[in-house]
């Protein structure tokens, strides 16, 4: 698989999950009848957060690896960072959301650890 196709697999897992949370926020909102803020609704205050933090982090790794993909790192990179970022942000989306620390915590590290990855091969293929 070319890389630009692996980085397309990520985006669009990536594009789901927050569907998924976005929608999480909208079932809430319409149950409890609330359209601007949380109105003290704790369940909305969270799911709205947890929306918000993959909001957050989501684009700017979409973006470096598509970046990656355009600059010619392999194909097997794309996915080792597409996916275990991936992981990291459903393990934080199940952390946050059921209050399970080591979850949130493991999905963060993994978030952190493959942007941090993706944004010094970029610099490195930038620079050399």
């Amino acid at each position: 698989m070319p890389p630009l196709e692996a980085a397309a697999v990520y985006i669009g897992i990536n594009i789901l999950l927050l569907i998924y949370l976005s929608s999480r926020v909208v079932f809430v909102r319409r149950s409890a009848q609330i359209s601007v803020g949380h109105g003290g609704n704790t369940e909305l205050e969270l799911r709205t957060r947890v929306h918000g933090n993959a909001t957050e982090y989501i684009p700017a790794m979409m973006v470096g690896l598509v970046t990656a993909a355009y600059m010619g790192i392999p194909a097997l990179w794309i996915h080792i960072l597409g996916a275990g970022f991936t992981f990291g942000r459903i393990l934080h989306v199940i952390g946050l959301s059921q209050t399970i620390l080591p979850a949130r915590v493991t999905g963060m590290l993994l978030t952190w650890i493959a942007m941090t990855l993706i944004a010094g091969m970029l610099i490195y293929h930038a620079i050399v």
